[in-house]
């Protein structure tokens, strides 16, 4: 594989993950962005403004700092209170990945093999953007299933319904 062709790969895997959040999120009230199902969990609120922390410190002037900016406050992230309403939430959001996409979308394929620290730690660009994949991913997943648990059957599917993939194999295979 080249490296535009990874780099074009890797900006599509991303916005795919921020696409299936955003549809995540469009069917919560104010209220449900907020909810955690325990004292001790994380809300979608808290998840995006963690999100919205690390895109903040690893792409700012990431080919020339480390990802983790001394102005980063990682705790903070995980304490309630300052985001109030869903807004609040999807502007945070936004922000973080205009941050990260902006950089994405500025990297060359000479960068892919250039090194980058997170928190001192050397990585390439490509491993480094495997880590925030993974990162982004896993809590991505997160926003998805806390979603879901609150909708519960007025959950509209992100991906094939339950029960239907057979026909949608059918549908995929007629396209041929």
């Amino acid at each position: 594989m080249d490296a535009l062709h990874y780099l074009d790969t890797t900006r599509k895997t991303f916005l795919q993950y921020k696409k299936l959040a955003e549809g995540a999120m469009a069917q919560l009230t104010d209220e449900q962005i907020f909810w955690a199902p325990k004292p001790e969990s994380n809300s979608i609120a808290t998840i995006v403004k963690h999100l919205w922390g690390n895109m903040l410190s690893r792409w700012t002037n990431f080919l020339t700092t480390d990802g983790e900016k001394d102005s980063r406050d990682r705790d903070a992230e995980f304490e309630p209170g300052d985001l109030k309403t869903k807004a609040e939430v999807m502007a945070k959001w936004e922000e973080g990945w205009k941050c990260f996409t902006d950089t994405l979308n500025n990297l060359k394929p000479e960068d892919l093999d250039k090194t980058v620290t997170i928190r001192t730690e050397p990585h390439t660009v490509i491993q480094a953007l495997q880590r925030q994949l993974a990162h982004y991913s896993s809590h991505i997943g997160q926003i998805i299933y806390l979603a879901k648990a609150q909708k519960d059957s007025d959950w509209k599917t992100l991906s094939i319904p339950k029960g239907q993939s057979k026909q949608f194999n059918q549908m995929m295979n007629t396209k041929k």
